[in-house]
């Protein structure tokens, strides 16, 4: 008798239509319907400030008529993106203290909501996870501390957090890995959106050539090392006059796109509670150009990683021509092909080693 692998559970964060939201060509709960009607759940995720006003200050009206909504659409409330957020005042950083204080609300807002697990941000210390532990544990939620470039899973500061919750062996904290952590070049969709502006090819090639330089170093460990990237790539935009046009580009070069092996997801793979299917372009093949998809899968996959992925398209900061909506259903097949033919080669191992 052979059995069919678990796998991975797909679903969409509503952060990929963010360009529809600030445009006002949808509202919220439009947005929720289509993603049903579309077939892109049956995960569903959201950003709290983005999706409630007033959050996380939730009205009893605004808890029903969401749970009504998903009871009508039949889409699972997958994770809500929570902000830690130390940079709130306008005159210093939150104390510890205050950071903790300020999630609170957050975290309990998500469980009248109904959602699972709760993306949280770097900002939060191993010291401040364990100490948001008891809440999490009392509201019956997950923290998902989202690990995203320019961070990896080998950075200090995730290794840090590991270790920790290693010690504190607790279900109710874990990782929400962003696949953007892994990339295999700068995404076409970027570089032809900087020649749209004008930006000269030899501008656009130098940048290039400065991601791959970095990407052969690997990951970025060392966040001292970020002023001096920096500082290379604005050199190159002086030196080649790209001026504001080109700034953008240059950040995004370091701040968006990283290093990291897909390898090393194996890490965190352990403490992964749910998962951002970072992506930014579809090519005429059904693939994924800049993100190594496949490779990526392979470990979850053999990690026996069940919770769910977010189709998150970060294009919409560039891509003013696709459609959101289209790209992530091109990214669900994209993710269904390759969790179909990681499970046949799952179940065909199982089968070899039941016949030895």
């Amino acid at each position: 008798m052979t059995t069919t692998p678990e796998l991975p559970q797909l679903g969409t964060t509503l952060y990929s239509i963010t360009r529809d939201f600030h445009g006002r060509k949808i509202a919220f709960e439009e947005a929720v319907r289509r993603v049903a009607e579309r077939g892109l759940g049956p995960g569903l995720e959201v950003v709290g400030f983005q999706s409630f006003r007033n959050w996380p200050h939730v009205s009893d009206e605004q808890i029903a008529e969401f749970r009504t909504l998903i009871d009508e659409t039949g889409l699972t409330p997958s994770a809500i993106g929570a902000n830690a957020d130390a940079g709130v005042r306008r005159d210093r950083l939150l104390t510890p203290d205050e950071l903790v204080a300020y999630m609170e609300p957050q975290i309990k807002a998500a469980r009248k909501l109904g959602f699972p697990v709760v993306r949280v941000q770097y900002s939060l210390t191993p010291d401040d996870m364990e100490r948001l532990l008891p809440l999490a544990e009392r509201e019956n939620v997950k923290l998902g501390l989202e690990i995203h470039a320019h961070h990896s899973p080998r950075h200090p500061l995730m290794e840090a957090l590991r270790e920790r919750y290693e010690k504190l062996g607790s279900p109710h904290l874990g990782f929400i890995p962003d696949w953007g952590s892994s990339m295999r070049r700068i995404p076409p969709s970027r570089i032809a959106a900087a020649r749209e502006l004008g930006l000269s090819e030899r501008y656009l090639e130098r940048i290039s050539e400065a991601w791959a330089e970095q990407h052969t170093h690997g990951a970025i460990l060392d966040d001292s090392q970020l002023p001096e990237m920096y500082r290379k790539v604005y050199e190159i935009v002086e030196e080649e006059g790209a001026g504001a046009a080109g700034q953008p580009f240059a950040r995004n070069s370091i701040g968006l796109f990283g290093h990291a092996e897909a390898v090393d997801w194996e890490l965190v793979a352990p403490w992964t509670v749910h998962m951002h299917g970072k992506f930014y372009d579809i090519d005429e093949d059904g693939d994924e150009p800049a993100v190594p998809v496949r490779d990526i899968l392979r470990v979850f996959v053999d990690a026996g990683y069940t919770g769910f992925i977010s189709s998150e398209w970060e294009g919409w900061h560039w891509n003013l021509h696709a459609s959101a909506w289209d790209m992530i259903a091109k990214h669900h097949e994209l993710e269904k092909r390759i969790l179909a033919e990681l499970a046949e080669e799952k179940q065909g191992v199982t089968q070899d080693a039941h016949a030895r």
